[in-house]
């Protein structure tokens, strides 16, 4: 029986790059890059439609459009994909391989029984309070700063914390694809967040 081409792109063990994924069958694209965007392989899968992309600036771009022109449905489902900071899913080692390195990287992994007790009345009052739980790019805070910002936004409106969730998951998108591909410049990254397209909304 022949191989599975898709298959078999996934298991290539040259260097992820932009052009290897340009040259990927649609599957393998959108198996490769299925949680850039936490369990939510819709978007890898449209943007495969999108290439080819120059840089990872482009893809990541793509990316960020998709779920920009999607429903607000979709959005919110996106939102809710996300897990808890440190809640239940952290502590039965159930997050994905992504969400696991970067909350152990934040000290999330690590709390004191305090700590870990008012982070979880945290995440129960913002779930109450806005539909989907508490999101933030932890790669770009500190343990400290993470639950200062959880406190600040728990009494944010509803409209302006999804807004602010969806730019959030689209910084976790960037160090996610930075992450899995071999850097091919030392160029600072631009970093698309869903500002600009929020009037797409539906």
């Amino acid at each position: 029986m022949p191989a599975n081409p898709a298959v078999s792109e996934m298991h290539d063990a040259s260097p992820l790059t932009v052009d290897r994924l340009n040259r990927m069958a649609t599957d393998a694209f959108t198996a490769t890059l299925a949680d850039v965007f936490e369990h939510s392989p819709w978007v890898a899968h449209a943007a495969a439609a999108m290439r080819p992309f120059a840089n990872i600036d482009e893809l990541h771009a793509a990316m960020v459009l998709v779920v920009a022109q999607s429903s607000a449905q979709s959005q919110l489902q996106l939102l809710r994909a996300h897990p808890e900071l440190a809640g239940r899913a952290a502590l039965a080692g159930e997050l994905t391989a992504s969400s696991t390195g970067e909350q152990a990287r934040a000290g999330l992994n690590a709390l004191q029984p305090e700590e870990l007790a008012r982070i979880m009345q945290l995440n129960q009052a913002y779930l109450l309070r806005h539909g989907f739980p508490f999101i933030v790019c932890v790669g770009r805070h500190t343990k400290q700063s993470i639950m200062e910002t959880f406190e600040h936004r728990l009494a944010c409106a509803t409209t302006d914390e999804t807004a602010t969730a969806l730019d959030e998951v689209a910084l976790i998108a960037r160090l996610r694809l930075q992450a899995l591909l071999a850097r091919q410049d030392e160029t600072a990254p631009t970093l698309h967040t869903f500002a600009a397209p929020k009037g797409s909304r539906q």
